[in-house]
């Protein structure tokens, strides 16, 4: 699909594509990072999506919206058998993840630069073995909640390529998205959450290194909720 046939989507929804101009060396690196990482989707996608990766890996995770690339760099050094998919629109943060990654380049990793939407449908059916949103777009102005990243039409995208037993981790400062998230997945039975108690979404997930936004939101005193949800 085109850019602008992924761009008009009407479920599917993300906030501006560009900040402040990038400096000549910076959209050099982003240019060669994304020559070399980014994912195609035009063409057809690999039966085994392991094949994706330069390096040997055992399954394949997404994460959706990685702003400056904190926690995917993260995953993709510290969970080298994990081949990760960053998707991210965002030029200027992509701009700063690609930086980092030209340091290191780690095979383990792939980017995609469009609507993540975009990338759920052309994936394989239960191809993956994590889906991570975190700390998204929360769209504050009620008339603005329709364009969520979390909808009935994503949550099927990401049961489709979700293995069983695969999860969808959501992390969010935001109490009404929290709860519009839980609402929406408890309407989808191809979802259970995995909370036994408070501790269980009060406590960031197993590995978790921090990010900006989680600083930024406990700097202006709220508390994050890290949701995890099991494809059935």
């Amino acid at each position: 699909m085109s850019e602008t046939g992924a761009a008009s989507r009407r479920d599917s929804f993300y906030g501006r594509r560009k900040g402040h101009a990038l400096r000549a060396t910076q959209a050099d690196t982003l240019t060669r990072v994304l020559d070399a990482l980014r994912v195609d989707t035009a063409a057809a996608a690999p039966d085994d999506l392991c094949r994706l990766f330069d390096a040997a890996v055992e399954d394949v995770a997404l994460e959706i919206g990685f702003g400056g690339g904190e926690h995917l760099l993260h995953r993709a050094a510290t969970e080298p058998a994990t081949g990760r998919i960053g998707a991210e629109p965002f030029v200027n943060g992509m701009a700063k993840a690609a930086a980092a990654i030209d340091a290191g380049r780690p095979g383990n990793l792939r980017l995609f630069d469009r609507d993540a939407a975009e990338l759920l449908d052309w994936l394989p059916p239960a191809s993956l073995s994590v889906v991570d949103l975190l700390y998204p777009d929360p769209w504050h102005k009620r008339r603005h909640w329709k364009r969520r990243f979390v909808s009935t039409a994503n949550l099927q995208r990401i049961a489709r390529v979700l293995q069983p037993g695969g999860l969808f981790r959501f992390a969010s400062d935001i109490p009404s998205y929290v709860d519009w998230t839980l609402i929406a997945v408890a309407a989808d039975p191809q979802f259970e959450w995995t909370a036994e108690d408070a501790d269980d979404w009060r406590m960031p997930f197993p590995g978790w290194p921090g990010t900006r936004y989680e600083q930024k939101a406990i700097r202006e005193g709220r508390r994050g909720a890290y949701l995890t949800f099991r494809r059935r």
